[in-house]
């Protein structure tokens, strides 16, 4: 652990990075080369104040905040890993919540502005995502664990994860599901730990997901046509688009209106409103 350095380390990489590459607007009188402590802060989820006991070597970040920091300052793999060692952490495993997104991947998610998008491991684990996914799947709530994949949270009956589609839509999406996860299963390999630990959990507690697994069906799901409910806007119609990472154990999703519906209309208004619930208003 070397945190007198790892504040020096990280206020280089602060430097660097431009705000125009994080979705900030620079303005006409910054005195800064690169990020301003505040938006730094702000981006990580960070109060100021400890941020600034980082730079300053007075503070030993937990993993949680090392992931955000990387994310936020938009860090090579080599340089995540640099940080972890620097504040005496373990490297996080990489296909956990903390794993490290490519900042080309945050680049794409950044030019995405007009429609909802993220970033997910093979696993479903939820990784980053723009303000309009915010808006319209609700925002990513830290998880370690089995419990940090969507399929998890779908076949163990999190009512936050059915509630996002229809009841007839259910069906499909359990078998999109289960047969995306032996793909990336059979990617990884016998003796994952990850996806191991995954699939136990979920035999032992989902009656549905035994079965499906059970029938050995398995495609790699890189387009699909899906009905998403918002609480406000009622029902949306979007085409959801995949790109995978080179090894497969990340990708980034995006959804487009399908033509001939009123979602393009919807989506609009949604990015108006942000997380905003009109159900209160009504």
């Amino acid at each position: 652990m070397n945190l007198t350095e790892l504040g020096a380390f990280v206020r280089s990489r602060r430097d660097r990075v431009q705000p125009s590459e994080v979705g900030l607007v620079a303005g006409p009188r910054r005195r800064v080369p690169g990020l301003r402590r505040d938006e730094v802060a702000v981006l990580a989820g960070a109060s100021t104040d400890y941020y600034i006991e980082i730079e300053r070597g007075g503070a030993q970040p937990s993993e949680q905040m090392l992931a955000a920091l990387a994310r936020a300052l938009r860090l090579t793999r080599d340089e995540r890993d640099h940080l972890y060692r620097l504040a005496g952490r373990p490297l996080p495993p990489s296909g956990g919540s903390s794993a490290h997104v490519h900042p080309a991947m945050f680049d794409l998610l950044d030019r995405l502005a007009a429609m909802p998008a993220f970033v997910c491991t093979d696993l479903h684990v939820m990784l980053v995502q723009n303000r309009l996914a915010d808006a319209l799947f609700g925002p990513i709530v830290p998880t370690t664990g089995p419990g940090a994949s969507f399929i998890h949270q779908w076949f163990t009956g999190d009512p936050r994860a059915r509630a996002l589609y229809p009841e007839d839509d259910h069906e499909h999406h359990s078998r999109t599901f289960v047969a995306d996860l032996r793909a990336a299963v059979g990617r990884r390999g016998r003796g994952d730990q990850g996806a191991e630990r995954l699939i136990g959990e979920l035999e032992r507690r989902s009656e549905e997901f035994a079965r499906l697994w059970a029938e050995r069906e398995v495609a790699v799901r890189r387009a699909d046509r899906k009905r998403v409910r918002h609480p406000s806007l009622g029902i949306l119609h979007l085409n959801c688009l995949n790109l995978l990472s080179e090894d497969g154990r990340q990708r980034l999703l995006w959804f487009t209106p399908v033509s001939g519906t009123d979602t393009g209309e919807k989506l609009e208004l949604l990015a108006v409103l942000g997380t905003q619930d009109l159900r209160a208003e009504v």
